[in-house]
């Protein structure tokens, strides 16, 4: 083994996505699994059991990129038209 040479290592950039391209991914990725993506969202907000979500298209890491909290309060602002 060589011990003198610099092993190179380059971390990748993860691409911030805002909440409502987080949500329609998982969706999308739910609906493509044959599950009713509504009641499997509210499931995990919820429970906060990852879970619910299919790993699918990587929507499970994606929802988690999210806090729940957060979730919840774009919800309600896009709700009561705030948003």
């Amino acid at each position: 083994m060589d011990f003198d040479k610099t092993m190179s290592f380059k971390v990748t950039k993860e691409v911030n996505m805002d909440t409502e391209d987080v949500m329609k991914k998982v969706y999308g990725a739910l609906v493509e699994k044959g599950y009713n993506p509504i009641n499997q969202i509210v499931g995990y907000i919820l429970s906060g059991d990852p879970t619910y979500i299919t790993s699918h298209d990587n929507a499970r890491n994606l929802i988690r990129s999210v806090e729940r909290d957060e979730l919840l309060e774009k919800m309600v602002k896009k709700y009561i038209g705030l948003d």
